[in-house]
């Protein structure tokens, strides 16, 4: 089997186990999804969605390292989320509703994917009840973590927002630079390593 081949089959066996956690499709929805998911790579610091364009895509991350951010009237940058190897990604808001996106999607590292217009995912999801539930449940839980990073905003201390973060995702230290990091949590990047050094991993 030549590589090609052999990624092929690896990034279909990532993207059903993502799906499986989100709501399991049975074969015949599962080819019918990805049958429409194509390839496409990225360089690193390119950004893929522009401040005020409408999202085209649903990606689902192969390889690499990707942030949505807010950049406000003075520059100042605010990362909304990171997205990496099984993960969608995408300005969702915008796709799913179609609007001028608030944010932009930029690849952090040189980054494969798989991706799909959303003209096709609507079309699909409008004849397969499975693929809207899928959509429906997947939305739902971007929800859910949206309101948990409020939460996390308002009420937690850097120090908690920090300890929130790794026990979502045990490997962020080693897949995001740090300064991106600081920017997540909300502090200056000169204080995170103090940061790291006062919490117990």
């Amino acid at each position: 089997m030549n590589n090609s081949r052999a990624n092929a089959k690896m990034f279909n066996f990532l993207l059903q186990q993502t799906i499986n956690r989100i709501h399991p499709l049975s074969g015949v929805d599962f080819e019918a999804f990805s049958a429409l998911l194509k390839p496409f790579s990225a360089k690193r610091k390119e950004v893929l969605t522009e401040l005020g364009t409408v999202e085209k895509y649903l990606y689902f991350v192969t390889e690499g390292l990707q942030r949505v951010y807010y950049l406000d009237e003075q520059n100042r940058e605010a990362t909304i989320l990171f997205t990496y190897a099984g993960n969608f990604g995408g300005v969702l808001d915008s796709m799913m509703n179609q609007s001028p996106s608030r944010f932009y999607y930029e690849t952090l590292s040189p980054s494969t994917f798989l991706r799909v217009s959303f003209q096709q995912v609507e079309q699909l999801a409008q004849t397969n009840p499975n693929i809207e539930l899928l959509l429906r449940k997947g939305m739902a839980g971007a929800l859910s973590g949206l309101m948990e990073r409020l939460v996390e905003i308002q009420c937690f201390s850097s120090e908690e927002k920090f300890k929130q973060l790794l026990q979502r995702s045990p490997h962020i230290l080693q897949l995001v630079p740090h300064k991106y990091l600081a920017n997540y949590i909300g502090i200056d990047a000169s204080n995170f390593s103090k940061l790291v050094n006062s919490v117990r991993i």
